[in-house]
Parts: C-alpha cells; structure tokens; sequence
C-alpha cells in the first residue's frame, strides 16, 4: 500500500512500511525513509506505484478548467475525494483523485483552502475581485513587456514622460514603468540612466544634475510666494562715517562693509557693519519660514538660488547711495594696531561704494603694498585695514597657510537653459590675497566678539567650535581651535545664511535689552537644535551640488578646449590633481610615485551623466618644484586641514556656498558675505581636501 501526503507544503508520495495509529513510516521513491504523521495522509492507493502516481496526475490536472470546476462544486467545504466523484461520476481513481487535488491547488483564486485535503468555493464578489485583478497583472505584464521593448529599441514609451523625475531620481520598484526600465536594462546590458538618455528622456547632463538637485532640494520650486518685503526701520540714527564694501563683481547680497575715522591722540575708530535683515524679518513670520526651509543661498558655477526674495535682498543689502539699517560693531585701535575698545549698535549706515575685487586686485596686492601703495581711491583706508588684519591675525597665534592655495572661478557665458551651448572659462586665483585678509580677519573679530557678548549675556546662540581637529556646530560657546579664538557664531552673512540670521536677532534683542527669541532655558531652544540640525544636513547637501556642479563643468572645458592631455600632481592618497582644474582623478595605470610629482595623463573618456573622467598615465615629468596646488596635499594634519576649510568660510566664492572658516588659512578667513561670482573663489579647494583627504564632513 502507497500514501500521497503534503510536507512542508508540497506533495509528495511514498510507499508504507509501518502503519501505526497516529504515524507511518514511509520509504519514498528515492529510498529515503522518513517518518509522517497520519493527519498529513491525503489518499491511499495500491496502484499506480508512488513513483507514477504525480507523473500521471499532472498532466491530467492541466486539462481541468478551473472555472468548470467552480461552477461544479457546491457551497460550503468539502474534501477533494468526496468532490472527485461528483466531477467524474464515479468512484476516481487513486490518479483521477490526485489530478483533481493539484487542479484544485492550483487554483486559490476559485477554491480557498481550509484544511489537509479540503476547500471551499470562493464567494462569487471575492472571486470576480481576485479575477478582476488578476487581469489587471495580466495588462501590467503585457504593459511591462511592451515597454521594455520599446527601451530596447531605444524608444521612450508615452507612459515615461510625466515621471521621468522619479524614474531618474527617486524610482520605485513597484511601479509597472520602473520594472520595464529594470528589464530593459538587462536585455541591452545597459544602466537605467545610460538607456534613459539613449532615448532622449534627459535634456542634457547640465539639466539632468541640476533637476537632481532641485527634485530633492526644492520639490516644490525654486520660486517665492508673493510675500510684501518688510520696510525696513526708518528711525534708526544715522552712523556718523561712511562706510564701503568688498565684494566679488557678482555679488548681490552685500553683508558687510567697513568706515574709518581717525582718532586723534589715540588711532582709530573701526566699523564693521553688517546688513540687518533680522531687524525686520520676524521669527515665525511667512518670510522666516521661507529663509527657514531655505536654510541657505545655493551657489553653483553661473547661477545661484537665493535665501531671500530678491526683493527682500534689495531692502537690506549694502548697496551704495544708500542708508543702510546695519548692526555695527566699532573698535577702537591704537597707533600699534591693537584694539583697546569695542562698542555695538544698531543703525543706518550711508554707503559710499561697493568696491570689487577685480577693480582693486591690480592695485591692492602683496607687490603693491611691498612696492609701497600708490594713490587711488580709498587706498589710506585699505591700507590701514589691512594692517590692522595683519596684527589680529598674529595676535591670533594663527599664521595665513592659505596662501598658497588656489581658488577656481568659473565664468559660463550663455544662455544656461541650453548649457551645451554655453562657454566655460576656468581662472585660478591664489587665495590669502591681501584683500582676503582684510576682510576674513575682520569678520573673524566681529563673529568672535559678538558671539563672545552672547556669551556674557547668557542668550543662547549657535556657534562653530573646533577641537581635535573637528568643526561642529554647536549651541554651547566654545574655543574654535583652527581660529584661536574663544568661541565663533556666524553672524555676518543674514542675508544669504539663516544661521547668521538667527544669531543676528538674539545680538539685536541682547543690544535693544529686549527678550530674545530664543530664551536661555526654554521648549524654544529645542527649535534652536532643530536649525543647527537642518542647517547641517542642507548645507552639506548644497557643498556637494556645488562640487558636483564644479565637477561638470571642468569636465565641460576639457571637452571644449579638446584636451587629449593633461598635467597633474600626485597626492598622498595616490590620486592625482589635475592643473588649473579642481579635479581629482584616481589613474590606476599611474605608478607608484611620491606626492608633489608631476605625471602627464591622457583623456581617454568623459562622461558628462555619470561625472567620470578616464584617465591614463603618459609619463612622469621632471621635477621642476611643486606647484601651488601641491602645497594643499602635502597638509599632514587633518586639524590643519580643518582649519584651511574653516577660514574659506568668511569668504566663499563668488559661486561658492563654502564653510566660512578657511580664507585666511588656519581658521576663518574672507568675507562670508561674499555669494560669488566664481563658483569657487572661496576655499572650494579646501573645502575639497577636507572632503577626500580627512574624515570630514561638509561643515568642516
């Protein structure tokens, strides 16, 4: 006698050596032994042998319409013996039996199971349901295949145009037209964004990285609502000097100027004034909001995204011909350059001029002041402010490593909807310039200053702190190392940073004796971690759009100017930096060589999707001294490292959204308020050695 069971869900048969009452041990076709219980039994038969019994069962099964037998069984639950005579009309064989349980099996839409051998019909409603979409995956199926061949065939199906944002930046697994692409790229061997462009699902490199960015970034636009610019304060008094600005020719969102007046008997009356948004813009207001989620202006080569409404950014910048609301920090200094004394106040400030580096540059230069500093407009006050910069750095303990590094400004002339068509030039510019000094020493007096009066006053704020080499933002005042100085909160870009918006607001209330929005102890300062939170996230996120956006377009000149060949400098890391672009490329063939050596590689390939240069080594140069951007990869102090990304900080490009820290080369250094014109004037380079040489994140 033979035994047809199911184990573990499958059937299987076997022929009986012991019967018991409650168990059996069978001995299977195979010969494996085994013991079963007598619940899992479903038939009995002494023919055909069990090694026939499914052979001969399947087959016959596949000829039994699943619908006829629904419509043959009777309601309520019944066992598949009991059913297999109403089916053939008489009493089945052990093969008619089996033929009609894998019938029945097979069929869980029809007949739910609801034991060992037994079933029920399904209800009428639920089946038409189960058909209805089984159908329904039968379309999606005949729809998948027909998509990926239309991909195949290089060829975007109509399905793909109103989501090819979410099949190129975010696609779901689930969804038929994501399944199609999947399949489609195994047929062809190709990646999903390779077969996409293929079939002219992306506009362009340029547009398919940016849109990358603004899906994830901006999911709602880069627009503003139609929000009333607030006025600003007309009774504020009047600031007694003048005061003029250093920014990039780009620059829009003018932070910060200076005046100077003589003091007779004692040096001079410095001022920094920094553009007072905070004293209009309310926390919690519509226009608060739209700063909070922006959080920063985004800077890239040829464009930026504003934190502000422009018209927002008009009322406050430090635009000349203008009195300007500012929040002003005087020092008082000695005929030795040492600050003796410093007050704060709110007022207007009248701005004589927004002077440009590229006016000044040939005129204010370390050969310049060598060679004695000729007559120009506001040369004496230049001078002086530089010399001033001078004695606060040293005071600082923190020596300029920043000057021979390079920064990379990107001028893209065209139209940057069809950037295929635009024209990149690429300059470098030798950082820690005399003008960098100038304006990152007096931004790292004023952050430090002001974030030390917080301090005293007990009004919370948010700082940058370094120890150990490490930059982190913090609500707590505490040393930055990089800088030497006690403790440093960013305060002088309000317009393009909400960070230094929110600073600016608790030093307005602490200067007007008014309650700050953020109290010393109080729910709100769970909100005062959430911005230093959210800040850090989306201002790590829009450094590496910059760089990415660098990276394109680097590789966009190397393809414009037609280069089969380049230079470069090996790194510590065996990577190498190719000249006059802020690339870093590793080159597998290259051989094993020092840092500082100079190798000749060849372009073998560019791609603009996926950012990848291929690179082969020609030859290794003769040594003819390191130039500048070796100097960056021979830092072997990741604290070190930290500091040069700290001091480009107070000075990002022209393009540049870059950590304020890093102008001067050992903590903060240029003018934050700097949004740039050069996509990378401001410690892009350290900024990216930081990045690829030292376990940092974006924030130093």
């Amino acid at each position: 006698m033979h035994v047809l069971f199911e184990e573990d869900g499958a059937f299987k048969t076997g022929a009986i050596l012991t019967d018991n009452d409650t168990s059996l041990q069978v001995e299977a076709v195979s010969g494996k032994r085994s013991k079963i219980k007598a619940t899992s039994v479903l038939l009995r038969f002494a023919s055909p042998t069990p090694g026939e019994l499914l052979e001969r069962a399947t087959p016959l099964a596949g000829e039994i319409e699943a619908e006829f037998l629904w419509e043959c069984a009777t309601d309520g639950e019944f066992a598949f013996a009991d059913f297999a005579a109403d089916y053939y009309g008489h009493a089945p064989s052990a093969v008619e039996a089996t033929a009609l349980l894998l019938a029945l099996h097979a069929a869980p839409v029809y007949f739910h199971r609801k034991g060992r051998g037994r079933f029920r019909k399904a209800p009428a409603d639920i089946l038409q349901a189960a058909l209805a979409g089984l159908e329904k995956k039968r379309q999606q199926a005949l729809a998948i295949e027909r998509m990926s061949q239309a991909l195949a065939e290089s060829t975007l199906p109509p399905e793909f145009v109103p989501m090819l944002d979410q099949l190129l930046y975010r696609p779901d697994r689930n969804r038929p037209e994501t399944k199609a692409l999947e399949a489609a790229c195994a047929q062809t061997g190709q990646s999903a964004l390779a077969l996409l462009a293929r079939c002219g699902a992306i506009r362009s490199p340029h547009a398919f990285h940016l849109r990358r960015f603004l899906s994830e970034q901006f999911p709602r636009g880069t627009g503003f609502p139609d929000i009333e610019p607030p006025a600003p304060p007309a009774t504020l008094p009047l600031a007694d000097a003048p005061a003029f600005s250093i920014d990039d020719a780009a620059t829009t969102e003018i932070d910060d100027a200076f005046s100077l007046a003589r003091l007779p008997g004692v040096g001079w009356r410095v001022g920094i004034h920094i553009a007072a948004p905070g004293l209009s813009i309310a926390p919690a207001s519509p226009l608060d909001a739209i700063a909070r989620e922006r959080l920063s202006t985004v800077y890239m080569p040829g464009d930026k995204i504003t934190m502000l409404p422009d018209a927002v950014v008009e009322q406050f910048t430090l635009a000349a011909g203008r009195a300007c609301p500012a929040v002003s920090l005087y020092l008082t200094v000695d005929e030795e350059f040492a600050i003796v004394g410093h007050d704060s106040c709110i007022e207007r400030v009248r701005i004589a001029a927004n002077l440009r580096h590229h006016d000044l540059e040939p005129l204010f230069n370390a050969q310049t002041l060598a060679d004695g500093l000729g007559e120009f407009e506001y040369s004496a006050e230049l001078k002086t402010l530089w010399q001033l910069a001078c004695a606060c750095e040293e005071r600082r303990g923190k020596a300029n490593s920043a000057a021979s590094f390079v920064d990379y400004n990107f001028s893209i002339v065209g139209d940057l909807t069809d950037a295929e068509s635009c024209h990149v030039d690429i300059s470098q510019r030798p950082r820690g310039s005399p003008l960098d000094k100038l304006v990152a020493e007096l931004m790292i007096v004023a952050n430090s200053l002001w974030g030390g009066l917080l301090a005293e006053q007990r009004i919370p704020a948010i700082y940058r702190a370094q120890s150990a080499g490490k930059v982190r933002m913090t609500t707590q005042p505490a040393p930055h190392d990089g800088l030497g100085v006690p403790q440093y909160a960013w305060m002088s870009s309000p317009l393009r940073r909400y960070v230094d918006l929110v600073n600016q607001r608790q030093l307005i209330a602490c200067l007007n004796d008014d309650a700050p929005p953020f109290a010393a102890k109080g729910g709100r300062n769970q909100e005062l971690f959430a911005v230093v939170r959210d800040f850090d996230i989306a201002y790590a996120a829009y450094a590496e759009f910059q760089r990415g956006m660098e990276r394109y377009w680097s590789l966009r000149w190397l393809q414009q100017e037609d280069c089969r060949s380049i230079d470069a400098s090996m790194r510590r890391d065996g990577s190498a930096r190719l000249d006059g672009l802020p690339l870093v490329q590793r080159v597998p063939s290259a051989p094993e060589l020092p840092a500082g050596a100079r190798i000749r590689l060849s372009i073998e390939r560019i791609d603009l999707l996926t950012l990848e240069l291929g690179c082969r080594w020609l030859e290794t140069l003769a040594a003819d001294g390191a130039a500048p951007e070796e100097e960056e990869e021979l830092i072997a102090d990741a604290g070190e490292a930290e500091a040069i990304v700290a001091m480009a900080e107070e000075n990002p490009p022209a393009e540049a959204v870059l950590d304020e820290e890093a102008a001067a080369g050992a903590g903060e250094a240029a003018d934050p308020s700097e949004p740039a014109s050069a996509a990378d004037t401001a410690g892009a380079d350290a900024k990216r050695l930081a990045a690829s040489d030292a376990p940092l994140v974006a924030l130093g």
